[in-house]
């Protein structure tokens, strides 16, 4: 096993720089220096976060836009005809009428409830577990009226979803190691986070043998933060860089 804490530190320190940013969809908080900018631009961009990497960074600059480049003043100041220029936008199955509600909820969510970081914050302290602070966020932000279509755009744990954007989303806003990729903007500790869990990251973690179960699902990002904590138990996540970097731009879960 120190070989490969050996092996996975020598990616996160390659992966884990400035250059990651320019290609990633983090890149589009990255605009912004204020808090409630990053965390609606942040929230969103990891909204869409499927598919090809640079189209993701396309659309969610396209929404960034359509805010006037301003996400807290526009979420807090929009009125309904405002929010509806969003049901032009497109990004795979997320429609515009998922985007306008995203819009509506974080709208309440902020204007009403403190914000996201309260949201999480609030449901981390029922149990101490990010997997119910994950609960929680889904059902406040279900509150706003919406189709059931958009709730598939919203990954439920309790039906063992590995809620992998979700997870990328509060590794941003959490993480802080001072190399300037994610934000460290919330206080909740870097060891309660879990690992966004995807095909490239669960492949790696296999070929490691870190994870043992076949689907990517909940079970499957416990089992894999888990082993990851035995070489990091204060930020078990940050290896996300080195598994994500591995599969992606080393192809090395597919040989």
């Amino acid at each position: 096993m120190e070989l490969i804490k050996e092996f996975l530190d020598e990616k996160y320190d390659k992966y884990n720089t400035h250059e990651f940013i320019a290609n990633d969809p983090i890149s589009i908080p990255h605009q912004f220096t204020r808090k409630e900018d990053i965390e609606i631009a942040g929230f969103l961009s990891a909204s869409i976060a499927w598919g090809k990497r640079s189209i993701i960074v396309r659309n969610a600059q396209k929404i960034v836009e359509n805010m006037g480049n301003s996400p807290y003043d526009f979420v807090c100041n929009a009125k309904d005809e405002q929010i509806e220029r969003f049901l032009s936008f497109k990004h795979r199955t997320f429609n515009g009428i998922d985007a306008v509600f995203f819009v509506k909820s974080l709208q309440a969510i902020y204007t009403q409830k403190g914000g996201l970081q309260t949201i999480f914050e609030e449901g981390l302290e029922l149990t101490g577990k990010i997997q119910h602070a994950i609960d929680h966020f889904r059902s406040v932000f279900l509150q706003t009226p919406h189709l059931e279509r958009s709730e598939k755009h919203l990954s439920d744990v309790r039906k063992k979803s590995a809620a992998k954007r979700i997870n990328m989303f509060l590794r941003w806003m959490v993480r802080n190691d001072k190399r300037g990729v994610d934000f460290g903007l919330w206080n909740i500790p870097s060891s309660k986070l879990m690992m966004p869990l995807d095909v490239h990251t669960g492949n790696c973690g296999r070929k490691l043998e870190l994870l043992t179960r076949k689907q990517n699902d909940w079970l499957a990002v416990e089992e894999l933060t888990h082993s990851l904590s035995i070489f990091d138990p204060n930020d078990p996540v940050k290896y996300d860089f080195a598994l994500f970097g591995l599969g992606i731009d080393e192809k090395f879960c597919t040989t």
